[in-house]
């Protein structure tokens, strides 16, 4: 197992400066992770400091609640792929969902899709704020809307990634699909956790750590 592809270093904290984000760079180099994660002002500065690496760059969209308009996250992805934007991580309307208006809520993920060009689509669910039957919707709704993942959390509601969603979400997604693990990862034990439930992707701001805990172990 290749755990470094499956971190996605992330820093996504208000007041990360530009000497953060270049460190975080850095870091994702020398461990060579699978991407960076990094707010939309950020991914002009990721994309030139990775410039012809094989890390790539990875920005939120509507985040980290969900509630702007399709048309804005929209705009969103589009400038973020003209700064150099590999993959997007998007927030599921979530009092659409839980208002139950599917069709919203997938036609906005399907022009997401689209506009992101073939790009990697994760759909953040926000697990935390959702019922079990919502995030099984949640999961057919991102099927078929013909998202490449569904992602756990943002790291900034009341609680991040949890084993038993994970295999719910696993259970209602295609094969084809995969799940991306987010919001208090913090050393192996969790990390290892989340990927034994169906995880494929880790989002975390302690990839450092966890990497060499695990080089440790190895």
């Amino acid at each position: 197992m290749k755990l470094n592809k499956m971190i996605d270093h992330t820093l996504l904290k208000p007041d990360a400066k530009e000497e953060d984000i270049k460190k975080l760079c850095e870091e994702a180099l020398k461990y060579d992770f699978k991407s960076v994660c990094v707010n939309p002002c950020w991914v002009a500065l990721a994309s030139e400091l990775l410039d012809k690496s094989d890390v790539k760059v990875c920005t939120v969209i509507g985040f980290p609640l969900g509630a702007s308009h399709s048309k804005v996250k929209e705009f969103e992805v589009k400038n973020a792929l003209e700064k150099g934007a590999e993959e997007i991580d998007m927030v599921i309307n979530i009092g659409f969902l839980k208002s139950k208006k599917y069709d919203l809520v997938e036609n906005e993920i399907k022009n997401i899709v689209e506009v992101s060009e073939g790009r990697t689509v994760k759909v953040i669910l926000e697990t935390c704020l959702l019922d079990r039957e919502e995030i099984a919707k949640a999961c057919e709704i991102c099927t078929r809307a013909g998202a490449h993942f569904v992602k756990t959390s943002t790291g900034f509601s009341k609680e991040g990634a949890k084993a038993e969603d994970i295999k719910l979400m696993k259970e209602n997604i295609s094969e084809k699909m995969q799940i991306k693990a987010s919001g208090g990862i913090r050393d192996l034990k969790k990390a290892l956790e989340m990927i034994n439930a169906g995880a494929t992707r880790i989002g975390a701001s302690s990839g450092v750590a966890i990497i060499e805990e695990y080089n440790d172990e190895n």
